[in-house]
């Protein structure tokens, strides 16, 4: 175990001028609080807090945040209270630490709605002070250094949530290094069996080619060497993990991965950067589309460095990252930075990102979320999510994460501007709007007055902020509608029983249902979630007759000879709710036609015959197939929302047909499966409501007659 000596000589080497005595009663405090107490390794538990703390003087951190590594589990798992700590190391440890604590308490690997409010959650401790993630990152760190000690399906459960949360936010607040470890001893608990091959694969390469790392430092110093540029040269091999997800994703196998070798030029300055680049193309010829400029336009978690892929030694590729020394301590600490001390001062680095700026503009597109889900959706994507750089016709930059769309440009610009977005030009060139977006393309949003969101831009666009927008804009746009279609619904309904559908009444008939508005009946019953004829039966149980029930299902015609089965005509297709005659047909029994079906005037001297029938009261399954003629707008998405509308309505489609298309309209038949008649005017006017639908009408033919 480090003893206190030993801690304070590491945080000696980057600040001569620290706080000896917070330290020292730190260490004490804490080894006398975790006294008797031992890890599953059978390690004193102390030997914990302060390994934590030793990882954070890695990063060169203030002393408070040593102090608080130390602290850290003292409030959680011994008799240590928040008052003795902000009594005898001031309030700002007694709140990091406090801070660290709620952290803990978090299970962020449960069910997904209660992951999501524990995310929440997450950033709300670290708005308040950022230092409070580091040192739980550094704690998890740890954890999973040592996490071959716990239960099997433990070190499952730890691992899963470091892949999933920790790793991603690490890499996120510039920290790659500890996403790297994170994520490589997530991969030996998550599947060992191919880390394993990984690494057995790896010897054997160095076997056969051996270790290339030393020859390709040489030849890049050789290069720098000739271009009168200094700096250092440093070479790794890259992580299992590393190599096992860009086989996953390339789908390639071991054998056809190249850049398993990354190399690091640390420079003194920005114009020695741009030259060793020059030096190395000249050297080696460039890989097509693996070149990226963070100096000129840097991560917004401070991150700058000019990344390279080259075909070097022997055809092999080699990944060079470039950067200034300052630069590389912001690369290597990442947010971090901010705290960074050197020589007993705070470091001054002008890349450090301002922590209280960097959670600001990473949460502010999290505060429009409504919901836990979305929220986050939201958190994940920013998380996982590299960086692309466009720019507007006017050349200002617009930063978006990797695989954004124009749609995603459009809603970072303006709310408004994404709404109205009608096309896009990427270069100069018209494109599809789910075209993804590379760096440095110029893009042109083309906007039209009335043009409103449609529900597939949900897929198209990639960013939380451009999710969050469209969803909310078809929210209301949906409650509007479905308000406008539960006035219409209703007016029938009540005229049915010889009344109005009053806003007094409607009114009285929320309080009735404990529902909070008219207007919120009016949109339930619009989306099917309550039917006209239930309202009704609140105010008038008397005029209604028996409540709905599904009773009906079994009986659904009155009227029909003994034994005989229930046989509706194709022709005319009738459905509960309108009136109807029995035809007798010769080896068949009787067939129901609506009252109005064109079919009964070639049947009239039959008249005698026909059988007085009519539909049972009551609420019917939906088993009864009507046809709907649809010209609909040939255009992306179109068919797929009326489909949708359908669905909300609660009605089913069992068949789809299309009579004609044109390069501007599509014209198509829809099998539909409804309720009743005031089922079907539902889903009719729900569909006829949409922009994009220029005519709707029932569809009958006489070719269809018995």
């Amino acid at each position: 175990m480090i003893d206190v000596e030993d801690l304070l000589s590491l945080v000696r080497n980057y600040n001569p001028k620290c706080n000896e005595a917070l330290l020292r009663g730190a260490y004490s405090y804490a080894k006398d609080m975790h006294e008797g107490q031992y890890r599953r390794s059978g390690e004193p538990y102390f030997t914990h807090p302060v390994e934590v703390a030793a990882i954070l003087t890695e990063q060169r951190l203030d002393d408070a945040t040593i102090a608080t590594a130390l602290l850290h589990d003292t409030i959680e798992d011994t008799k240590g209270t928040y008052t003795e700590i902000a009594n005898r190391f001031g309030s700002d440890v007694a709140e990091l630490v406090d801070g660290v604590t709620k952290l803990t308490n978090l299970e962020l690997s449960s069910r997904e709605t209660k992951q999501a409010e524990n995310f929440r959650k997450l950033f709300m401790a670290m708005s308040k002070d950022l230092r409070v993630i580091l040192v739980k990152l550094a704690d998890r760190l740890h954890n999973m250094r040592t996490i071959k000690h716990m239960r099997p399906e433990k070190q499952a459960q730890k691992a899963r949530e470091t892949m999933d949360i920790y790793a991603p936010l690490a890499g996120r607040m510039g920290m790659q290094w500890m996403r790297d470890e994170l994520e490589d001893l997530s991969f030996a608990v998550l599947n060992p069996d191919a880390r394993k091959s990984i690494m057995r694969r790896f010897v054997t390469l160095q076997k056969e080619s051996g270790n290339v790392i030393p020859k390709i430092t040489d030849d890049i110093e050789l290069e720098m060497e000739k271009h009168g540029v200094t700096g250092d040269v440093l070479g790794r091999a890259k992580k299992p993990f590393s190599i096992w997800r860009k086989m996953q994703e390339k789908d390639l196998a071991f054998s056809r991965l190249s850049d398993i070798y990354g190399f690091r030029v640390i420079t003194n300055s920005e114009d020695d950067c741009y030259r060793v680049l020059g030096a190395i193309h000249q050297r080696w010829r460039a890989v097509p589309g693996r070149f990226k400029d963070y100096i000129s336009q840097p991560k917004s978690n401070g991150y700058r460095s000019i990344h390279t892929t080259v075909s070097g030694r022997d055809g092999k590729r080699v990944e060079v990252q470039i950067r200034t020394r300052q630069m590389h301590e912001v690369a290597e600490a990442g947010v971090a930075a901010h705290w960074s001390y050197k020589d007993g001062v705070r470091a001054e680095n002008p890349f450090a990102v301002d922590p209280a700026k960097w959670l600001a503009g990473l949460t502010e597109r999290f505060e429009m979320a409504e919901d836990h889900d979305e929220f986050l959706e939201h958190v994940k994507l920013e998380m996982y999510s590299d960086q692309v750089f466009c720019f507007t016709p006017k050349g200002d930059v617009v930063k978006l994460p990797k695989g954004a769309t124009p749609l995603d440009f459009a809603y970072a610009i303006h709310t408004r501007i994404g709404h109205s977005c009608v096309g896009a030009k990427v270069d100069g060139i018209r494109v599809p709007l789910w075209t993804r977006l590379k760096n440095g393309q110029s893009v042109e949003i083309m906007t039209a007055e009335g043009q409103t969101p449609q529900a597939t831009w949900i897929d198209i666009v990639t960013t939380g902020r451009a999710k969050a927008a469209i969803r909310r804009l078809l929210r209301e746009e949906d409650r509007g509608r479905y308000i406008r279609l539960g006035q219409e619904l209703a007016r029938v309904a009540f005229e049915h029983v010889g009344k109005k559908a009053t806003d007094k009444a409607l009114e009285t008939a929320a309080k009735t249902m404990h529902i909070a508005s008219a207007d919120e009946v009016l949109a339930r019953i619009g989306a099917a979630e309550l039917s006209a004829r239930e309202v009704v039966a609140k105010l008038y149980p008397e005029l209604v007759g028996k409540p709905e029930t599904e009773e009906t299902v079994g009986r659904p015609v009155i009227g029909l000879p003994s034994g005989a089965e229930m046989n509706r005509a194709q022709c005319c297709q009738p459905v509960p709710g309108e009136r109807i005659v029995g035809v007798p047909y010769k080896g068949r029994g009787p067939i129901l036609h609506a009252i109005d079906c064109p079919a009964l005037a070639d049947l009239d001297a039959m008249a005698d015959n026909w059988i007085d029938v009519h539909w049972t009261e009551g609420r019917h399954a939906a088993v009864h197939n009507v046809t709907v003629n649809v010209t609909i707008s040939n255009a992306q998405g179109v068919l797929g929302r009326i489909c949708t509308l359908i669905g909300e309505q609660n009605a089913n489609i069992s068949d789809l047909h299309f009579i004609d298309r044109k390069p501007d309209f599509f014209r198509l038949l829809i099998d539909i499966e409804v309720r009743d008649a005031e089922h079907l005017h539902a889903v009719m006017m729900a569909v006829e409501a949409d922009s994009d639908v220029a005519t709707l009408e029932r569809f009958r033919n006489l070719d269809r007659r018995p």
